[in-house]
């Protein structure tokens, strides 16, 4: 016999089969609300067990026992979206404050000797200055390809470039037309 037996209101099928006809929401939302409308065992619903119900819906069948177990516990709205983690994988390694202190010292004139920052200059010079603890350089370069604070980017970011004279000749505008025509009008 099933732990947990899924009984749907009128209200809440209704509520299902109009967010499956409206087709709009994430695939995972849209199979978890068709994983339920198999699963209703109130009077009037199909009550399919969990292996018929994965094989139409190509899911695995722990994931319909899943579905089924938040369903009774938690609910219809947490049946539907996907569990909340209870932590983040790992710990941010540049928090705002050291992001911050990153873009600062990414902004700075580089060290002396050195044309430009580079990635682990900034790393070591983040751990020199007790920023954090250690860095590696690419972390480095995501945070400030995120905050778009890169010397290479085009739109002002937090620190900007100054643009680089060219070493080709500029193009020259001319708003007069010529005499004759460029292209033919062929019909």
């Amino acid at each position: 016999m099933k732990k947990y037996i899924v009984t749907l209101t009128a209200e809440e099928r209704q509520n299902l089969l109009d967010l499956i006809a409206s087709g709009k929401g994430a695939a995972k939302k849209l199979a978890h609300a068709r994983i339920l409308l198999k699963a209703d065992a109130s009077p009037g619903g199909p009550a399919w067990a969990d292996g018929p119900i994965a094989q139409a819906i190509e899911v695995s069948i722990a994931t319909v026992e899943r579905v089924r177990q938040r369903f009774v516990e938690q609910g219809l709205e947490a049946a539907l979206v996907r569990k909340p983690q209870d932590r983040p994988s790992r710990d941010l390694t540049l928090d705002g404050r050291a992001e911050a202190r990153l873009i600062a010292l990414a902004c700075s004139p580089p060290p002396e000797g050195r044309a430009v920052w580079t990635m682990q200059l900034l790393a070591d010079k983040l751990v020199e200055l007790e920023v954090v603890a250690s860095v590696s350089d690419e972390t480095v370069r995501r945070t400030l390809k995120k905050t778009r604070s890169s010397p290479g980017w085009s739109s002002d970011g937090a620190c900007r470039r100054r643009p680089t004279p060219s070493s080709s000749a500029p193009w020259r505008t001319c708003s007069t037309s010529t005499t004759a025509p460029s292209t033919r009008n062929v019909r």
